[in-house]
Parts: C-alpha cells; sequence; structure tokens
C-alpha cells in the first residue's frame, strides 16, 4: 500500500495526483471491484466518462471505499452527444447522478470534434459548473494547442488538464511544452501504449531489468518523470499494487532517452477528424 502519491499542483490552485486509476472498458461490475480494490491500494485518482458506461459502477466502488471523499479525484468526461451548453449541464447531472456524488472533481470534454464545432458552449458550461462548486476543476481531452488557445482567447479560462494519448511510442513533445508553457498538466492515456508490444521491446526491458522492475513499471515511471500524469486500466490487484509502486527508482537520462528512442506512432484517432459520440 501506498501512503503518500505526489500531487501536482494545478492552475486552479486545486491539485491531482501523480497517478490514476483508468477504467476503460470495464462494465460496472468490473468497475465497482476494481475502484474499491485501488481506493484500499492507495489510488486517490479515479479516470471515467460517459461513453465507458461504468460511472455507476464507478461510484459504487467509490461508496465501498473506506477513503474519505475529499481524498478522492473523480474524474469524468463529457461525450461529443451532449455538445453545447444546454447539453453539457444536462449531461454533467446525469453523470454526477449515476456517480452518486455532490461533487465532481475534474470534468473533462472527452473530444472537441472540431466539425460539430460546439467545444466552445460545452467550456462556457463547465465553467458555470465549476463557479457554482458543483465541479472543482475543468479540463479538456485529447485537445490540440489550437483547440486550447481557442477556449482561452473566447473565455478567458484554461484547461487545467489536457488528457491526451501518449506513452514512449508516442511522446507528444510539442504538445507537452505548450501545455507546460500554459500551466496545463498533461494526463496520460493509454500510458503502457495498449494494444502494442512496447512492454516486449527489448529497450523498455532493459531498463526496467536494470532498476529490478517490470517493464510497466518502468514506462510508468518515464511518464511521471516526464510531469505527465499516467491513468493505467488494471482490474488485477496485483498490477494495481504493482502500477502504484514507481516513485521508488529513478530512471537516469540515458535511459529515458532509450525508452523515447523510436518512431513516433499514434495508436488512437488524431483530434483533428476523429469523432465520439
Amino acid at each position: 500500500m501506498v501512503n503518500h502519491i505526489p500531487a501536482h499542483k494545478l492552475n486552479d490552485t486545486t491539485t491531482l495526483p501523480a497517478i490514476g486509476l483508468g477504467t476503460w472498458p470495464m462494465d460496472d461490475a468490473q468497475a465497482e471491484e476494481a475502484v474499491a480494490g485501488a481506493l484500499g491500494l492507495g489510488y486517490r485518482l479515479i479516470d471515467t466518462a460517459t461513453n465507458y458506461r461504468n460511472e455507476t459502477g464507478v461510484g459504487r466502488g467509490i461508496a465501498r471505499a473506506d477513503v474519505p471523499r475529499e481524498e478522492i479525484v473523480v474524474t469524468t468526461k463529457l461525450p461529443g452527444r451532449h455538445h453545447g451548453y444546454d447539453e453539457t449541464l444536462a449531461s454533467f447531472e446525469q453523470s454526477r447522478r449515476r456517480l452518486g456524488v455532490d461533487r465532481v472533481d475534474l470534468y473533462l470534454i472527452h473530444w472537441p470534434l472540431p466539425r460539430v464545432d460546439r467545444y466552445v458552449d460545452s467550456w462556457r458550461a463547465m465553467i458555470k459548473l465549476r463557479e457554482e462548486g458543483l465541479v472543482r476543476s475543468i479540463g479538456v481531452s485529447n485537445f490540440t494547442a489550437a483547440h486550447i488557445e481557442r477556449l482561452e482567447k473566447e473565455t478567458g479560462v484554461l484547461p487545467a488538464v489536457n488528457q491526451i494519448e501518449v506513452h514512449p511510442l508516442f511522446p507528444q513533445d510539442a504538445l507537452r511544452a505548450f501545455h507546460e508553457s500554459k500551466g496545463i498538466v498533461t494526463e496520460s492515456w493509454s500510458p503502457l501504449g495498449r494494444g502494442s508490444a512496447l512492454l516486449d521491446d527489448p529497450a523498455v526491458i532493459s531498463v526496467a531489468e536494470a532498476h529490478g522492475v517490470t517493464p510497466a513499471q518502468a514506462v510508468l515511471r518515464w511518464h511521471l518523470q516526464l510531469g505527465a500524469v499516467p491513468v493505467p486500466k488494471s482490474a488485477d490487484p496485483e498490477r494495481q499494487r504493482a502500477n502504484l509502486d514507481v516513485f521508488g527508482f529513478e530512471l537516469g537520462a540515458a535511459q529515458m532517452a532509450a525508452i523515447t528512442d523510436r518512431v513516433p506512432r499514434r495508436l488512437g484517432g488524431d483530434p483533428e477528424g476523429h469523432e465520439e459520440f
């Protein structure tokens, strides 16, 4: 059990744990067990979304855990079909009811959907939710620098977080640098390169063996040293425990470079055209 997880200070003065638990593609029953177990191990950041269809299970897991609610950062996301000002407010209420919470700690726009062109309207609604105290922090997911600059220009409010695809196959150096320049924390989805052979890569294995850790632990440590917040998904208690046990070693500069020494390739959708409703 990890007693203390470092935290990042967000640009709205709140904090975000340095690692979290992802829940896609768990169903409600799996999410309940995984979340309750993870909180018992020391996780304090839980990530879900309306489109994961497991908010009810996540909420039940939170309710089961013997952890004070104020210690838990519950994240959920607005789906594409609910973009728009009034639609966002209504969708949030549905998520809040399914989660069984009074407040959502981090609310994200899941995808920008630039063709639909309603993400600024949704952002204005999210600002209102934050002002009313129903959401602690607001952010985005899969947004490009241009999308974020438009939010800032039209509303004056920057996201606290942008959750994007980041892993050694796709390190997103330019976008992470942009985030840093704006005081935005990068969250990493698919941090272990889901569906790839990343964890079987000889360079990753070599770094892991040098520290007596697993390849997954070496990659998660890589994220932490980049300043990114990984949210690996696991329903297995032992893997959850291992994924959290990444604060007792440090990668050297050459090891960081070796893990990233490959041709970048995206595994998920391109935000400029990818659409999920």
